[in-house]
């Protein structure tokens, strides 16, 4: 006669889009969502720890060199609106002065 384990029953709120995918995807897989469940969290506890990497995504070299190519081309960052505005006003100011100078 086999033991039969306790269950518990655990409860997640998950976007109904990201639900279907699932199922949907566990369905030609051969098994369903709570069988999916299961079998991530047995491998999570054989692991001791998630069953797939988690990391930040990080940029391959050649996508790298295209983000500094492009932080190069910005003339200058600015830390607030306030100082934009600033500097336009500045640049305005100037261009009126000249164009009096004219």
């Amino acid at each position: 006669m086999a033991i039969q384990a306790q269950s518990a029953l655990i409860q997640v709120r998950i976007d109904e889009s990201v639900k279907a995918k699932a199922d949907a995807l566990f369905a030609d897989l051969g098994f369903d969502t709570p069988t999916a469940i299961r079998i991530f969290l047995n491998q999570a506890i054989r692991r001791e720890g998630m069953p797939f990497e988690v990391a930040k995504p990080q940029p391959n070299a050649e996508t790298l060199a295209a983000m500094l190519n492009g932080m190069e081309r910005i003339p200058k960052l600015y830390n607030s609106f306030k100082e934009i505005r600033e500097e336009i006003e500045a640049e305005l100011a100037e261009e009126e002065a000249n164009e009096v100078q004219d």
